[in-house]
């Protein structure tokens, strides 16, 4: 069985497809700015080079006829015809309070994904319209919507409900959603695998760190409480997004900048995280501007560090316990001072890290000691894999 996944952006499409029979990738590409006329094509299918072009394409139902054509190319391509496609995956970022789990796509879905628009103004519009796009360009064959926020639909009301008057989540469902869910339950249950245990016997929190970071409290396959919110900018210290701030200070800058609401949304999502502190959003060069002595590089990491570190506190205190604590995304993955720092401050976990393993790169690896009480792992996510799967289960 082959399954296509696609994950569209509003300027961009990625995509994978995957022989289940083995989970092997047999072609990957990606189409970048998605509405010019110079967008830029990649692709390669396996065992075959890699191929790169710039062409005009307006919107996404042309990103996916193109990466449809480079799948079947005679050249560079993997099938003989589209029709060797069994369904395809989408990736959705909101499911809301409607979709608990993946589903397979019909019109009161896409219904649904419409009137969820709101929650992901951003992201929803470019994943419904893949969905379309593909429906147009691949008649008869099956498609299904993996959501971000399923995995996070397991939490109980104490920890997504705000402390705001309840008819405001009646009326607009105004609580506590989480993002990144297929990374937290793929690293997951990586974990319990390398233990040699069910994930149902284990708690872990899982630290998905990238230009967006969230942590996830997963209470024996169960996430019961993560970072980030209603949207993707509460939480952490990340790239350019603040995560945790007293709304009350939101007020007082309003007021004291003369900042209208569009103003603040900007500031809080674009201009804040580590490239408000120090004016750069790359991990790699903060750790390079602490080398050259850079001040606010450094206050900017220990910020970074912080926090990440009060929040497997504050999980360690939710699931009463923690049996392995996993690092992923590109900054988890690659910064292993980082990890070494964080590991360190936790000293009363009895947690030793291994520092020949934790400088390796691209693989999966623990990186604490024999002895450690608390099991430390690097593990590179594949949320792609995750929506095959479910894929490929649905239909």
């Amino acid at each position: 069985m082959k399954i296509f996944v696609l994950n569209c952006g509003s300027s961009s499409v990625k995509y994978k497809l995957y022989d289940m029979r083995d989970e092997t990738v047999l072609a990957d590409g990606r189409v970048e700015r998605v509405g010019q006329d110079n967008a830029i094509v990649t692709h390669q299918s396996k065992g075959k080079q890699k191929i790169s072009k710039t062409m005009p394409v307006l919107e996404h139902t042309v990103a996916i006829q193109e990466s449809l054509a480079l799948l079947t190319d005679e050249e560079h391509g993997i099938l003989k015809s589209a029709d060797e496609i069994a369904a395809v995956g989408h990736r959705v970022v909101h499911g809301g309070e409607s979709f608990s789990d993946s589903v397979l796509v019909d019109e009161s879905v896409k219904d649904t994904l419409q009137s969820l628009v709101d929650l992901a103004p951003l992201h929803n519009p470019a994943n419904i319209s893949g969905i379309r796009a593909s429906e147009k360009l691949m008649p008869g064959t099956p498609q299904v919507a993996v959501f971000d926020t399923a995995f996070h639909s397991s939490m109980p009301k104490h920890a997504y409900l705000y402390a705001i008057p309840y008819v405001l989540y009646q009326r607009h469902k105004v609580r506590r959603y989480g993002f990144h869910g297929t990374s937290h339950k793929y690293v997951a249950g990586r974990a319990a695998s390398m233990m040699g245990k069910e994930l149902k016997d284990i708690k872990v929190i899982s630290c998905h760190l990238g230009n967006g970071a969230s942590l996830a409290a997963i209470d024996r396959g169960q996430s019961v409480d993560t970072s980030m919110g209603f949207t993707p900018l509460e939480g952490l210290m990340m790239g350019t997004r603040s995560g945790d701030i007293d709304p009350g200070a939101i007020f007082y800058l309003m007021e004291k900048e003369e900042l209208e609401i569009s103003d603040v949304n900007s500031m809080l999502n674009k201009h804040s995280g580590l490239h408000g502190m120090a004016g750069l959003s790359d991990m790699r060069d903060i750790e390079a501007g602490i080398e050259d002595g850079d001040n606010l590089c450094k206050i900017a990491y220990d910020l970074y560090e912080y926090r990440i570190r009060k929040y497997i506190g504050a999980y360690m205190a939710a699931m009463d316990g923690v049996d392995a604590i996993v690092f992923t995304a590109g900054i988890g993955e690659n910064t292993p001072s980082l990890r070494t720092a964080i590991a360190k401050r936790l000293s009363f976990l009895n947690i030793g890290i291994d520092e020949d393993a934790n400088n390796q790169r691209g693989k999966e690896i623990e990186i604490s000691t024999p002895g450690s009480q608390v099991k430390v792992f690097v593990i590179p996510t594949d949320e792609e894999v995750m929506i095959a799967r479910d894929t490929a289960a649905l239909i």
